[in-house]
């Protein structure tokens, strides 16, 4: 089962990466300030979850490479843009981490533990908190996306 207990590692400059511009998207994602679980309105980390833990990171990994391949061999015509494009893949990435979630929560019964699948929205910094417990994340994904939630106990 893809989850494992981690230490957070908080930065609260990570909610900044909500309003970086990127393709198509000069002011950043478009639900930031528009859901309630997106900055500014998300609630800081240790204001959702109890500080004391545990906390564990529950993941699951979306071949996105071989998406692509698949892709380009459907549409040869079509750019990296287009081939790589979220709308295509992102709700069977999503799924797939939900599902890791309902394991682990099966594996866990003993909590009534409060997930978060966003984390980052919260301050925390996902990349480091995978990498303390050895587990690396592609930026830009190429071959693999990462999906992470964040599970903890409720204040």
């Amino acid at each position: 089962m893809p989850h494992v207990l981690v230490t957070p590692v908080l930065d609260r400059s990570v909610r900044g990466l909500c309003v970086r511009p990127y393709e198509g998207h000069p002011h950043g994602c478009p639900n930031h300030g528009r859901s309630p679980r997106c900055p500014p309105a998300a609630p800081h980390l240790f204001e959702a979850f109890d500080e004391s833990g545990p906390f564990y990171a529950v993941y699951s990994r979306f071949p996105l490479g071989d998406h692509v391949r698949a892709m380009r061999q459907r549409h040869p015509g079509w750019s990296d843009r287009q081939l790589r494009c979220v709308l295509y893949w992102q709700n069977s990435a999503r799924k797939k981490l939900r599902a890791e979630v309902a394991l682990f929560k099966e594996a866990h019964p003993e909590v009534d533990w409060r997930v978060e699948e966003t984390p980052e929205a919260m301050g925390l910094d996902v990349t480091a908190t995978l990498r303390e417990v050895g587990i690396g994340l592609e930026w830009p994904p190429a071959e693999v996306a990462t999906h992470v939630a964040l599970a903890g106990r409720r204040p």
